[in-house]
């Protein structure tokens, strides 16, 4: 596979049915497998070798969708509070409900967009570590 190419499936009737803008190509099946099948093979007779990722999409799909940023924003903050006051991420962990993997992914996060992992180039360079003071 030399691409990968993300498509959105809505239902029509008992139906999922999506569209390849780029390429032209439709695809539709009872199930979402048989939907990226339809399409993959729709690409093929194109020339196109790709992989597709079906994104199904209702509007219950989307508000859950939002519904998951909500949590995960609160969720971050929670971290962050609870971080601040020097709690132990077991403990972090056992009061969200979340596990210490996703608390420690979270604490590494920036506090601006808890969504975007932080990148070590934008920390100044002029701030020393606690560790490094006399």
């Amino acid at each position: 596979m030399s691409e990968a190419l993300e498509c959105q499936a809505s239902r029509r009737g008992r139906l999922w049915v999506a569209y390849e803008p780029e390429h032209g190509v439709y695809g539709s099946g009872r199930t979402l497998r048989l939907v990226r099948a339809s399409v993959e093979d729709g690409l093929a007779l194109v020339g196109v070798t790709a992989e597709v990722k079906i994104i199904p999409v209702t509007p219950e799909l989307e508000e859950l969708r939002d519904a998951d940023d909500a949590r995960t924003t609160a969720l971050a903050k929670a971290v962050k509070a609870l971080a601040l006051r020097r709690t132990s991420l077991s403990d972090i962990a056992l009061a969200t409900g979340a596990s210490v993997k996703q608390v420690k992914l979270l604490r590494a996060r920036p506090a601006e967009d808890p969504r975007i992992q932080a990148d070590p180039a934008s920390v100044p360079t002029g701030i020393r570590s606690p560790a490094s003071l006399p």
